[in-house]
This record gives C-alpha cells, sequence and structure tokens, in this order.
C-alpha cells in the first residue's frame, strides 16, 4: 500500500469551466487524470490531493467533481484550495459527501490523518503576488493557526504512530521567488516538519522554486507540473 499526491485537478464536470483555455497541455486533462490514476494508484492506496478540487461555486456544483474523484482507485485525502468556493463547514462537508454515496474521500481541514507510514497534515496557506498587506497577514495568521491545529491533531495521533513520518500538505507554496511566508515557516520549523507538498503554481519558473525552507524539503505537485499523473511519495 503506498501514498500518492497530487494537486490542481480543476474539475469542472458542473461547471463551464474548459481547462485548454489555458494552453494545450490542459487539453483533455481529466481524462488524462484518470488513465494516470487508475494505472498508478491502487485501490488500496491513498492519494492526498492539495486544493483546487472543483471550479464549482456552490456545494451542489461540486458533487458531479466528486463522484469522479471517488470513482478513482484509492482513498482520498483533500484539502482547501483558492477557487474551491463550494467547501464549507467539516459538518457540511461530511453531510454532502455521505449524500452522493463518496465514502472513499475525507477532508484535510484542522485534522489529521494516518496513512500507511504518514501522518498526514494540512491547510491552505496563503501567498500573495507580491509583498504582504495586512489584508493578506489576517489571512496568513489564521492559516498559520489552521496549520498548527493540524500539526496538534498529527502530534496526538504520533503517540501510537512514533514510527510514522509527519507530513505537511499546502495548497499555496510556502516560499516562491523571493516571497516567503513567514508565519507557515516558522510554523513548520517550529514543529519540525521535513517535508512539505504543495500545488497552485502553473506554468512555474524552475528558477524561482524553493526547494528547501524552514528546515524542510518543498516538492510541487500542481497537476499540470506533474503532467497529470499522482505522484508517488516515497518513504524516507
Amino acid at each position: 500500500m503506498s501514498v500518492y499526491t497530487i494537486a490542481d485537478l480543476h474539475l469542472s464536470h458542473s461547471a463551464d469551466k474548459p481547462m485548454d483555455i489555458f494552453g494545450p497541455k490542459w487539453e483533455n486533462h481529466t481524462r488524462r487524470l484518470k488513465e494516470n490514476w487508475q494505472s498508478l494508484v491502487k485501490p488500496e492506496d491513498t492519494v492526498v490531493i492539495a486544493g483546487d478540487i472543483s471550479w464549482g461555486m456552490r456545494t451542489e456544483d461540486a458533487v458531479a467533481d466528486l463522484e469522479f474523484i471517488h470513482s478513482l482507485n484509492g482513498k482520498k485525502i483533500i484539502t482547501k484550495g483558492n477557487h474551491d468556493f463550494w467547501w464549507q463547514t467539516m459538518k457540511k462537508l461530511y453531510e454532502l459527501r455521505d449524500s452522493v454515496g463518496a465514502f472513499s474521500i475525507d477532508f484535510l481541514y484542522n485534522n489529521a490523518y494516518v496513512a500507511e507510514n504518514f501522518i498526514i497534515c494540512g491547510t491552505r496557506g496563503w501567498f500573495p503576488e507580491s509583498n504582504y498587506s495586512e489584508f493578506d497577514e489576517k489571512i496568513v495568521n489564521r492559516e498559520a493557526e489552521r496549520l498548527r491545529m493540524s500539526i496538534l491533531a498529527g502530534k496526538k495521533l504520533s503517540e501510537d504512530n512514533p514510527e510514522k513520518e509527519m507530513l505537511v500538505f499546502l495548497h499555496y507554496p510556502p516560499a516562491y521567488g523571493s516571497v516567503r511566508c513567514q508565519r507557515i515557516c516558522e510554523v513548520l520549523q517550529e514543529y519540525g516538519v521535513k517535508r512539505v507538498f504543495y500545488g497552485h503554481l502553473h506554468g512555474a519558473q524552475k528558477s524561482r522554486l524553493i526547494y528547501q525552507i524552514a528546515g524542510a524539503t518543498t516538492t510541487l505537485v500542481a497537476a499540470d507540473w506533474l503532467d497529470f499523473k499522482p505522484m508517488l511519495i516515497e518513504e524516507k
């Protein structure tokens, strides 16, 4: 049994949002994603999806996309992305999931999960295009506390699973180019997180990617970056 990750599925089964307007790399991306997923992921595996799941603006708009994800192999743990406007409280998320029978899906939201030899933690995060404004700081502080809550939940799980490595999944990068999300990085360093996986960046410049920060190795797993193939997380 293995753990995979990918981000930015940008599904639109109920929304008029064709992704090929963003370039030929996105042509037939849903079909290609499904083919790659089903060839790599086994039913007993787990896939962590780091945000931007659905273009649906309302809860009901995301139903078809959740059903599609449920139809794919493996257990799925999903986080919120900046385009996931359909995302609700945990109670409503599970009511939605249960109403459509998408029982292979769980939500990473102020909590943590055990998956094979890993403990899965994370939050959406936040990242501006340039310098942080006062508005940005309020969101960052909230997201840093959400990350702390998730890691503390992970620490609780570690009491019964001390051999398992804690992994953090963010939608936004903790750093890109000269911009750094200081509050998120402080939490990562405080709890000694060693590996972080994130999405959000499309058409990322390799020269601006930050591969090591706050004591952690960081890896971009946006779907188009991975050529729509879930990435196996290897044990250290």
